[in-house]
């Protein structure tokens, strides 16, 4: 491995604080760079406990048919609790739809619902828990778009992984590091966050593929250049004719 390439390691290391040795190793594979993740494995390596293999064979089978919705909270810098509705996909891991408000209520998220599926996209299954903010509205609209409804089981958040995973995601390379004022600006720094997670990230869960398909950059394309996203919280890394 050439002193470039180390050098190139280190300073994703250093710019990006929040990324592991997966995320940096899909950034080199993009880069036309053929290198082992064990190279870059002494930033971190996370290790999860699978849910069941029945529940694992569930999600798989339907994965193209299935979208999983789940709310979280954000505090603001004045101590106001504001909640994000999102609805994600699981195919190819893309947020379909979000929406924040201080207010939820069972009519509010069934009309999320029905922005997220306009017209014939609607999906075959929606899985979500028991909370009580799913009542009767929003399983009568549910119904009406022929969307059948599957539920995780009391106090069971891994049934629902690819969710979780996501807001895990979103405290972790976003929220935790700014300062929230208002619902607008929650939403704006939401919006640009998403459009990072849909093009420049890299996903373990698409072999280490960005939901919007980054083409394979070779050496011979030019050097590597730094671009700044999400304020500057993450990077991504391409190449440039000089």
């Amino acid at each position: 491995m050439s002193r470039e390439v180390r050098d190139l390691i280190r300073k994703m290391s250093l710019t990006n604080p929040l990324w592991g040795a997966p995320r940096i190793h899909g950034e080199i594979l993009k880069l036309g760079i053929e290198l082992s993740q064990a190279t870059v494995a002494k930033y971190m390596e996370r290790h999860r406990k699978p849910p069941s293999p029945t529940w694992r064979t569930f999600l798989d089978s339907h994965l193209k048919q299935l979208v999983a919705a789940d709310f979280f909270v954000v505090p603001t810098v004045n101590f106001r609790i504001l909640f994000v509705f999102v609805v994600l996909a699981h195919h190819r891991r893309r947020v379909i739809h979000f929406n924040v408000t201080a207010h939820p209520t069972s009519e509010w998220t069934a009309q999320q619902i029905a922005e997220a599926f306009p017209w014939n996209t609607t999906p075959r299954y929606l899985l979500h828990d028991r909370d009580s903010i799913y009542g009767e509205v929003f399983r009568q609209r549910v119904r009406g778009m022929a969307i059948r409804e599957v539920l995780t089981a009391p106090r069971s958040p891994w049934q629902n992984p690819y969710a979780e995973r996501l807001i895990g995601s979103i405290r972790r390379e976003c929220l935790d590091h700014i300062v929230v004022f208002s619902e607008s600006s929650l939403r704006r720094v939401l919006k640009s966050y998403f459009a990072y997670d849909h093009g420049p990230r890299t996903h373990l869960s698409l072999e280490k593929d960005a939901p919007e398909t980054r083409p394979i950059q070779p050496p011979e394309r030019g050097a590597v250049v730094e671009l700044p996203e999400v304020g500057g919280l993450h990077h991504r890394y391409e190449r440039r004719e000089a």
